[in-house]
């Protein structure tokens, strides 16, 4: 957080990342959120970038995939109901941005959380979810281009 931020902006800030956190399965598009903050648009994707380190959407999906774990790891709800419930519009898209995010499609995270369901038993809920919780220093779509470029060089195409 900048030292110089003003604590009133702060506090408006603050009101939409509750507002993220009340309800991450809802469609939270910048100009609602700055609406929450009572700012510009420009000024809230900035102010909120520079306040909390990352964009908006990008806050906003670590949420959504914080608790698609949580669900998958502690439930048996059914994957697409688990999609639906944290705020994906397809199944397709939720699968590929958790597999993305994660190393792993959801039905591989929950055969591995549910296998050894004892090594967490005792720890807070908080913690298991601070200590999970994706890391998006880069947007999924940037990960996913660097990803391809390790896989592909086009640089070395070879004309049959």
């Amino acid at each position: 957080m900048p030292a110089g931020q003003d604590p009133e902006l702060l506090r408006r800030l603050l009101r939409a990342k509750d507002a993220i956190d009340a309800a991450s399965h809802e469609e939270w598009p910048v100009a609602r959120l700055a609406a929450v903050s009572c700012v510009s648009e420009a000024h809230f994707a900035r102010s909120f970038k520079d306040a909390f380190g990352v964009p908006p959407h990008r806050y906003l999906l670590t949420r959504r995939i914080e608790r698609a774990t949580a669900l998958l790891r502690d439930t048996d709800q059914p994957v697409t109901d688990i999609a639906f419930q944290t705020g994906w519009q397809s199944l397709g898209t939720f699968g590929r941005t958790f597999r993305d995010i994660t190393g792993e499609s959801p039905g591989e995270f929950r055969a591995r959380a549910q296998a050894a369901p004892h090594e967490l038993e005792w720890v807070p809920a908080c913690f298991v979810s601070a200590a999970q919780r994706p890391d998006l220093t880069i947007a999924v779509s940037e990960k996913r281009r660097q990803e391809a470029g390790d896989t592909m060089n086009p640089t070395s195409k070879e004309v049959p």
